[in-house]
């Protein structure tokens, strides 16, 4: 399971580069297509006895944590594949390197710990910027 879930990141990293790549040639069109912000990728395994209710909620949370906390800029939640396991993936865009620090241990992040703990088996995370 987290050999599949280091596979979807290592496809997700390399559909970002190749899509930076193509921006060397045009400097203007470089600064849009390799922005500063941070993206924060997070492969998450269920716990075995999670509810579809306590997962959904806790994908929910990431929704809320973009309203509740002005350094997330954009979210994605709905995992399209994760190759035959209860995995999932889910990413928050965050404004700078400064937001994501100070993200961590925010009032924010702990409120939305309190659905994404009880059904969180483990994760991984990677943090990505240019």
């Amino acid at each position: 399971m987290k050999k599949t879930l280091t596979t979807l990141i290592t496809l997700l990293a390399l559909t970002f580069a190749a899509s930076t790549a193509s921006a060397d040639h045009h400097m203007e069109k470089e600064s849009k297509m390799a922005p500063k912000s941070v993206i924060h990728v997070v492969t998450v395994s269920w716990k075995a006895d999670a509810t579809p209710a306590q997962i959904k909620a806790a994908l929910d949370g990431v929704h809320t944590l973009a309203k509740e906390y002005p350094g997330i800029t954009r979210v994605w939640t709905r995992t399209i594949k994760a190759q035959g396991n209860r995995g999932a993936a889910f990413v928050m865009e965050f404004a700078s390197e400064k937001a994501l620090a100070d993200y961590a241990g925010s009032d924010a992040q702990k409120k939305w710990y309190e659905s994404y703990y009880p059904a969180r088996e483990g994760s991984t995370t990677f943090d990505i910027s240019n």
